[in-house]
């Protein structure tokens, strides 16, 4: 055990983020299926926020959120595909300048892991924003790089041969890189396996599942053992990495990734069979008539069962699809829960807890079988948007806040809890006056932000999303379209109904368009373009 840290010493940071998970499948908020008792007690002695909501609902554009404080349209990874500013103020990076040692372990996403566009959304993409392709393969001269900058998560490059990150990763000193999703991802974790005579590649994925559903391939159980599990690894690096970082005079920041709980929802041996297909509830509005709902939606709806050719897009599901998905999902959550408590024990066996700051959350949601649903992109139900968010620091009383919180405002939060000074552009605001009671809510309303350079059928690119959301309703904007969404959360909190046409909330309409156009231009002259130089 080490020693507790010296009085006035600067807090710990550890930030652990979960992939694709949704606030409400967790125990502690209320999930009366799944079972994750580490993540409880984290929730019940820390302040978790329910109301947490992504800047945007993409991976890539909002991890990069994560780091700067900033909405995509000002940080410029504003879909999957766009590397991240390599450049770019982080808090991360500030954190290392300013004294603290910093650490990576797992999924990152902060550049492109070689998955190339679809045939097809390749092909609108050159027909409407061919711009977009060459940012996919930013130019060295105009970051001051090295040709081959953009290639460290590029996992062809990572299989290849062991790949030492370099030493200022976006402030990241230390990385163990996991790189993709499910059973069989690559980077470091590869080598690893590798080296426990493990090899994915042959033992993982879909056509080596131990069992498989078969009404749709992104469910199974992976002949990869819980205990060689990419979750498992990270785990144990985190632990390892932990270990290290106490041992020093300096506080540190340490950011975990699971790629877990995102598809395939393909759980290890003594997690697939946790929990019944037959018991899992379907979600409110699993039903509903799509006969209001836009064009793109209701074509998804009349294909209900079809998978799409791109697994990560949103699709319509049966009853029998979604419970088996939603099985396999909650037992690969189990898993995450089982290895979050292996770090959590470290911290305390450490002795750091008190000395230390946890975070927890996810970079967007899933739809899971809301509205007859699947997976994500181009709607901002609540399923998506709202994802878990719990801070546990020293000093703060738990408790829960129903304030909207935002992505982008973990940034600033972190950096005044660590007495990090900010650096200019930060569009978030900091949770700290609600963590320490000072206040109950720090802004009034958010924006969501999506820009898609595909469409699907119903909705062709390249696809312009904006969504204002207050405490009473939900204004969404397809620009470019005449799509409008509108839900009044006080009557519709399951946002069954759309309202934007309706006449008895035409004062609500107004209202919000108006509140949607102010917050945009605030974070406008917010987030003038600003480097790590800055």
């Amino acid at each position: 055990m080490s020693a507790p840290q010296a009085e006035g010493r600067r807090p710990n940071v550890i930030v652990v983020v979960a992939d694709q998970l949704r606030a409400d499948h967790l125990g502690f908020a209320g999930n009366p299926v799944v079972k994750t008792p580490n993540l409880d007690r984290l929730a019940g002695a820390g302040v978790v926020f329910s109301e947490a909501t992504v800047a945007n609902p993409t991976c890539s554009p909002n991890r990069a959120s994560l780091l700067t404080g900033r909405w995509p349209s000002a940080h410029g990874t504003r879909c999957n595909g766009i590397t991240m500013d390599p450049n770019a103020s982080t808090m991360v990076r500030s954190m290392a300048r300013d004294g603290y040692r910093t650490a990576a372990v797992g999924k990152l996403h902060h550049q492109n892991m070689g998955w190339p566009f679809e045939d097809e959304q390749r092909t609108e993409i050159q027909a409407t924003d061919p711009l977009l392709l060459s940012e996919v393969h930013r130019d060295a001269v105009e970051f001051d790089r090295e040709p081959g900058w953009d290639r460290w998560e590029n996992r062809a490059d990572h299989e290849a041969a062991f790949i030492r990150m370099p030493k200022d990763y976006y402030g990241y000193q230390d990385v163990d890189l996991v790189i993709g999703h499910g059973d069989n991802p690559g980077g470091h974790y590869l080598h690893w396996a590798l080296e426990h005579g493990l090899d994915p590649r042959t033992v993982g994925g879909a056509a080596n599942a131990a069992a498989a559903y078969p009404g749709w391939s992104q469910v199974y159980e992976t002949a990869v053992p819980a205990e060689l599990h990419p979750s498992a690894y990270i785990a144990g690096k985190a632990v390892e990495r932990i270990g290290a970082l106490a041992g020093t005079n300096d506080p540190f920041f340490l950011f975990v990734s699971f790629p877990d709980p995102h598809h395939p929802f393909s759980p290890p041996a003594g997690y697939s069979d946790l929990y019944r297909p037959e018991d899992i509830p379907l979600p409110v509005g699993f039903n509903q008539d799509h006969g209001a709902s836009p064009e793109h939606i209701r074509a998804l709806a009349d294909h209900r069962g079809e998978p799409g050719q791109d697994s990560t897009m949103t699709w319509a599901v049966t009853e029998d699809q979604y419970r088996h998905a939603a099985a396999a999902q909650y037992g690969l959550i189990t898993l995450l829960d089982e290895q979050i408590g292996r770090i959590l024990a470290a911290v305390r066996d450490h002795g750091i807890e008190d000395d230390t700051i946890i975070v927890f959350t996810s970079d967007h949601g899933d739809l899971l079988g809301d509205h007859g649903l699947m997976l994500k992109h181009f709607t901002h139900y609540r399923a998506l948007t709202n994802v878990p968010l719990v801070i546990k620091a020293p000093g703060v009383v738990p408790s829960s806040s129903n304030a909207l919180a935002s992505t982008a405002d973990l940034a600033p939060t972190l950096l005044e809890l660590s007495g990090t000074q900010p650096f200019r552009g930060i569009q978030g605001k900091s949770l700290a006056p609600i963590l320490k009671g000072e206040a109950r809510t720090v802004r009034d309303a958010l924006i969501i932000e999506e820009d898609q350079p595909f469409g699907l059928p119903g909705l062709p690119g390249p696809v312009r999303m904006r969504t204002i959301l207050t405490p009473r309703a939900r204004l969404t904007r397809y620009f470019g379209t005449r799509i409008v969404e509108l839900f009044d959360h006080t009557s519709d909190p399951d946002e069954m109904h759309n309202v934007a046409a309706d006449p008895a909330h035409d004062g609500l309409l107004r209202e919000l368009t108006e509140l949607m156009l102010e917050e945009t231009m605030a974070m406008t002259v917010m987030g003038t373009r600003l480097t790590a130089s800055a």
